[in-house]
Parts: structure tokens; C-alpha cells; sequence
């Protein structure tokens, strides 16, 4: 090869730019444009931000807020200047990123008022490296051709608003996506021998810590993370190593049963009272029976598909009377076995959480704010062309789901199969990997028809919608790269 044609090779290697660079630069400039450039993009309150929004110091200083619950996004929320007795409602997460946000926002704007886009411009720094991490970890060593499709088909599901205009608001569902894509990436990393082992468990821990800790009904996700993480133990010889996925593995499982055991009761009563009246009741051809299979006196029928936080209930919710003779007679394990022996509800159920199970963004809550003029409840439709598709297309039915999911394991068990045989353990990563997702997008349906019934099933089910994505993208990927079976 002669000087000029090695300059020349030089010269474009220089303008190279990775596929995941592009990926991680369209998401920024997408999300950059449809949050923090007008009309700006958020989402509006159902009434849940109370539970995080005293305990980091803030409140609600705008007169009209009531009138805007569900319909309109609000950016502005004042802080707190004295010493603050609200005490947490909730233990999550999130409030690490609040708090984050709070600090950047007394610094840069205001020690009176928080502007909810200093949250949502932490959250999206954030996302884009983990947009790039993930994405590094699919096109890494591939051909320029088939990484830059993997980085547009990245955009294409990462940048949908439906997922981005959660970060301009207080539920923690921007915590839960933005952890799950750090865990899976940090793994795949992990799998492609791409950086360093330590630095890459050290990035696992924390997100598989984040996301457990991010939503109480989260916490099986530690659990099984902590299950399916054992063949870490096994990919490398070091001891060092197997020491630290062990503690890893044991914080992540820690993690799950502590969060579980921090419920409160008022929360614990609150998913009950939705589990039995939206759940069992509901769909019980005989409630009365229903209520005896649980001890429980047959009169409490009247309460079938009752909310409890109607403004008027047929009995107070917080009595002793309801907590003595209802909620102590049933648990979530107790809900769960009437399921199994009532298969034909628990079908019933499951295909109802299917047909919410595909919605990323609930249609309840709008995403502008009133001053712009739209219409109450009103929904962007900048770059949300896949989360409108997924939602009108996926067949609504528990059945797809089943389908789904032997397809998924089925196109990555060859290259398990072959690393098996090689005694590669490292390449036996994406399989379980897979398996995981799986099996952590259930959880989140079955926790919210165990737990809550089919009270606000959509947003409950954003851990499954969200774990749904990235099986599917990764398998995407992963076809499209031909290294299904390699």
C-alpha cells in the first residue's frame, strides 16, 4: 500500500463516526427539541406527585393547580424554605435524581422555585450515554453498514416521546427506563469483553440497584436478577472477580427484599383494597362466594369495583372496621392462590393487563402545559411514530405475549447452544440476559393484577412495555448484525 492510499485511510477513519455516537446524538437532539424547546413536553400529574414531592422539599405553588390533575403539564413547583416535616411517603430511587435536580436548580436558576426541566435535563444527559452504551454494545466490531441501521432503528424506539416526555415529570418511570437500559447495556458490555469487567459490574450493580429501588412493586425485579445473575460468577477466574459479583448479586437481592418489607401499610391496604374490589370482585361471576373462599362477610360485595380514592365510599377506607374484618383477611400470596385455582379469572386478567400492556405513555395524562392553548388531555404526536404503532398493532391478548416470548428465547438458544459447547461462558450471557427481561416484564403483570388489580393497569405496566422494547430491539439487533447463532 502506497503513503498516499495509507493517508487516505487515515483521513477516513478521522470522519468516522461510531453508530453509536449517531444513535446517542439523535436521541439527545430529539429529546433536546421536544422538552426543552417550545411548546415544551411533560406530563401531566394523576394525582401521585404528592407522594415524592414533600418528602424532597417542594410543593405545589401554582393557585390552579387542581384544575390541571391529568389534563396539563406544569413546570414550575416551589420549594420549601423552612424546615420541611414531611416525611417519606414512599422509599424510592428517585428522589437520589430529585435531589440531583434540586441542587442544580438552586445553583443555576432559583432557590424559590424549581423548574422541573433541570430534572428533565439530568435525566436525558443520562439516558444518551446509556443510548450510547447500549448501542456501543450491539455494533461493536460490526461492519459500518448494518451498525448505522442498528443506530437508526436505535432512534427510531429510544427517541419516542412516549418514553422522553416522562423525564419533565415526577413519576419514576423515567428512573425505571433509565436503569434498565444501563443494566442491560452494562451486561452486553460485559458479554462482548468491550471495556473493563470490574468497571461494567460496578455500572450492573447501580442500575440493578436503581431500578429495584425505583417503585415498590418493583421488587421481585431484585430477586430475579439476583437468580438469573449467577452465571456471572463463572465468566472469568479471578477470584477478585467472583467476590465482587457475589456481593453485587447479594446487595441486588437485599435490595428487592427490603424494598418489599418498606411498604406501608397505607400503601399495603391501598393495593389491597384495588386487589379484591377492581381484581377478584370484579370479575367473579359470584362475588359473595368469592368473599367467603377468603373468609371474608359475603355484604362486603357491595364494594366490587369500587376505588379507593373515591370521594365517597360505601365505608371509610382507613376504618378499623374494614382494616379487622377485609384487609387482614387476605394477602397477596392469599390472591394469588384463588388465581391459580380460579384459572378462568386469572386468564380473564391477564388478557386484560395484555390489552394495557403495549400502551408506553397512559392516555390519561396530557403534555402541555395550559398556556399553550390546547385542548385538555391533549397528547403530543412529535417523533411518537413506534409507540402509536406498538400500541394500534400488537394484538391485545395474554396468548401473543406467550408467543412472544418462546420466539424471543427461541432465536437466542443456538448461540447458547454453541458457547455451552465451546465452554464459553462469556458467550453464554445473552440467553439469560433475555430470559431475565422476560421474566422481569412479567413480574411487573402479574404484581399489578396480584396487587392492584386493574386499577391504572397501563402505567403499572411500563417495567413490561419497557422490557418488551428492549427484547425485541436486541433481537432486531442482533438479526440484523448476524449474530444470532454466532
Amino acid at each position: 500500500m502506497s503513503v498516499r492510499e495509507d493517508l487516505l485511510k487515515v483521513e477516513q477513519q478521522r470522519f468516522y463516526t461510531t453508530p453509536a455516537f449517531v444513535a446517542a446524538i439523535g436521541v439527545l437532539l430529539i429529546t433536546t427539541f421536544a422538552l426543552f424547546i417550545p411548546p415544551f413536553i411533560g406530563m401531566a400529574d394523576n394525582g401521585d406527585y404528592f407522594r415524592i414531592l414533600y418528602s424532597n422539599g417542594l410543593y405545589f405553588h401554582d393557585p390552579h393547580y387542581d384544575s390541571q390533575y391529568l389534563g396539563y403539564f406544569v413546570k414550575q413547583y416551589g420549594i420549601l424554605q423552612y424546615f420541611n416535616e414531611n416525611g417519606a411517603t414512599l422509599f424510592s430511587s428517585q428522589s437520589i435524581f430529585i435531589k440531583m435536580a434540586l441542587q442544580l436548580n438552586e445553583w443555576f436558576f432559583s432557590t424559590e422555585v424549581f423548574d422541573i426541566r433541570f430534572q428533565g435535563a439530568l435525566y436525558t444527559v443520562l439516558y444518551v450515554i446509556g443510548i450510547y452504551l447500549l448501542t456501543e454494545s450491539l455494533t461493536w466490531q460490526l461492519d459500518r453498514k448494518r451498525g448505522y441501521i442498528i443506530s437508526l432503528v436505535t432512534i427510531f424506539l429510544f427517541a419516542d416521546t412516549a418514553y422522553t416526555a416522562y423525564f419533565n415529570s415526577f413519576y419514576s418511570e423515567s428512573v425505571v427506563l433509565i436503569s434498565l437500559i444501563y443494566m442491560v447495556a452494562s451486561l452486553l458490555l460485559i458479554y462482548r469483553n468491550r471495556y473493563n469487567d470490574y468497571v461494567m459490574m460496578i455500572l450492573f450493580t447501580i442500575s440493578s440497584l436503581l431500578l429495584t429501588t425505583s417503585k415498590q412493586q418493583n421488587s421481585p425485579v431484585g430477586i430475579i436478577i439476583a437468580v438469573m445473575g449467577l452465571l456471572l460468577l463463572f465468566i472469568k477466574p479471578s477470584k477478585l472477580f467472583r467476590a465482587v459479583t457475589t456481593i453485587t448479586l447479594a446487595a441486588v437481592l437485599f435490595a428487592g427484599v427490603g424494598s418489599y418489607i418498606l411498604i406501608s401499610d397505607e400503601f399495603k391496604n391501598i393495593n389491597k383494597y384495588h386487589a379484591m374490589n377492581r381484581g377478584i370482585l370484579l370479575n367473579s361471576p359470584d362475588p359473595e362466594a368469592a368473599l367467603e373462599a377468603f373468609d371474608i362477610d359475603r355484604q362486603y360485595a357491595v364494594l366490587s369495583g369500587d376505588i379507593y380514592y373515591l370521594p365517597y365510599t360505601t365505608v371509610d377506607v382507613n376504618s378499623n372496621l374494614l382494616v379487622e374484618n377485609f384487609y387482614n383477611r387476605y394477602s397477596f400470596f392469599s390472591v394469588l392462590l384463588y388465581y391459580i385455582s380460579h384459572p378462568d379469572q386469572a386468564i380473564s386478567m391477564l388478557n386484560k393487563a395484555a390489552q394495557n400492556g403495549f400502551a408506553i405513555r397512559p392516555e390519561a395524562m396530557g403534555n402541555f402545559e395550559q398556556a399553550v392553548g390546547k385542548p385538555f388531555g391533549e397528547q403530543t404526536s412529535f417523533f411518537s411514530l413506534y409507540s402509536k404503532v406498538k400500541q394500534s398493532i400488537s394484538p391485545k391478548t395474554f396468548g401473543f405475549i406467550v408467543i412472544w416470548i418462546v420466539i424471543m428465547i427461541g432465536l437466542f438458544v443456538p448461540s447458547f447452544i454453541t458457547a455451552f459447547k465451546a465452554r464459553d461462558k462469556r458467550g453464554m450471557l445473552p440467553l439469560p440476559l433475555i430470559v431475565t427481561l422476560i421474566l422481569i416484564g412479567l413480574s411487573a403483570i402479574l404484581v399489578s393484577i396480584v396487587g392492584a388489580g386493574d386499577a391504572d393497569l397501563a402505567k403499572h405496566q411500563f417495567l413490561f412495555t419497557a422490557s418488551f422494547d428492549v427484547v425485541t430491539y436486541a433481537a432486531v439487533c442482533s438479526l440484523i448484525a448476524r449474530r444470532l447463532w454466532s
